[in-house]
């Protein structure tokens, strides 16, 4: 007989056959208890980019009640990197202020192609920066190729695809940005939502609750040379960033805050 998980996916796979041809292919719904499942999910650690304010460790995230917590949380921790004097952000810092966590698929799970979903509710308050996105296997970023399914700071809600320019780590962007205050539900902020991306070798569509955010050609998302990072493999990251180069001022917020992921589901067309 099949276990409870086995059937709920078996249900999954099965309706996802009938959804314009896709068939679920990867999912974690989060149902066990305690860290996420170690054959989905590998972390970064430390200081990683954008000169945020959070040390990433895996203990900032839990499965709890079917459901992933990235939690963000005030508290100073030494940095094992800090060098007095040193010119590099990561290195410079004594201390970090904050933690959280920062879970990926690199190296375990990725997808070329696709309809990617996420149901979750995210913490709009300043200073924090939760995102959804894809980043390519293959290359430096951003040649590599970045899409950023859910991306939310200082107030906007951003659907963006990113790619290579002639100059090394400066990206040519596809970018849109949504105030969280034009949706008409105004309890918008507490609530679920489901952002999901329709990957196909035309183009990269990203939606919110059904609704177009951003549509990408893939004929015009060229490298200087000449190859396209969206007909390569991408791997999945979940995180919940604090200040940093964009994501405002944390120091009037309360802390822990939560991002919080119901499910995140990968479907593909079969051949």
């Amino acid at each position: 007989m099949l276990s409870c998980l086995a059937l709920a996916v078996l249900c999954l796979a099965c309706a996802g056959s009938g959804t314009d041809g896709y068939r679920l292919v990867w999912s974690d719904e989060f149902d066990r208890a305690g860290r996420p499942d170690p054959a989905k999910w590998t972390y970064e650690a430390g200081f990683v980019r954008n000169e945020e304010a959070q040390w990433y460790r895996p203990e900032n995230a839990r499965c709890e009640k079917g459901r992933l917590i990235i939690e963000a949380v005030r508290e100073r921790t030494p940095n094992p990197g800090y060098r007095p004097g040193a010119g590099d952000w990561r290195a410079k810092r004594e201390f970090a202020e904050y933690t959280s966590a920062s879970l990926k698929t690199a190296g375990l799970h990725s997808w070329t192609y696709g309809r990617f979903e996420m149901r979750a509710r995210i913490d709009t308050r300043p200073g924090l920066w939760p995102a959804f996105w894809a980043v390519g296997d293959q290359g430096e970023w951003p040649a590599g190729g970045e899409i950023d399914i859910m991306e939310y700071y200082r107030g906007m809600l951003l659907a963006n695809v990113a790619w290579g320019t002639d100059r090394r780590w400066v990206a040519k962007w596809d970018a849109t940005s949504k105030p969280v205050a034009q949706f008409k539900d105004k309890r918008w902020p507490g609530r679920f939502h489901v952002w999901r991306m329709d990957w196909t070798p035309e183009s990269i569509r990203l939606f919110v609750d059904g609704e177009l955010l951003n549509e990408t050609p893939l004929a015009g998302t060229l490298n200087p040379d000449g190859s396209n990072p969206f007909t390569r493999p991408h791997h999945i990251i979940l995180n919940l960033a604090v200040g940093g180069a964009n994501g405002g001022d944390p120091a009037s917020t309360a802390f822990p805050a939560r991002f919080e992921v119901d499910y995140v589901r990968v479907y593909q067309k079969q051949e």
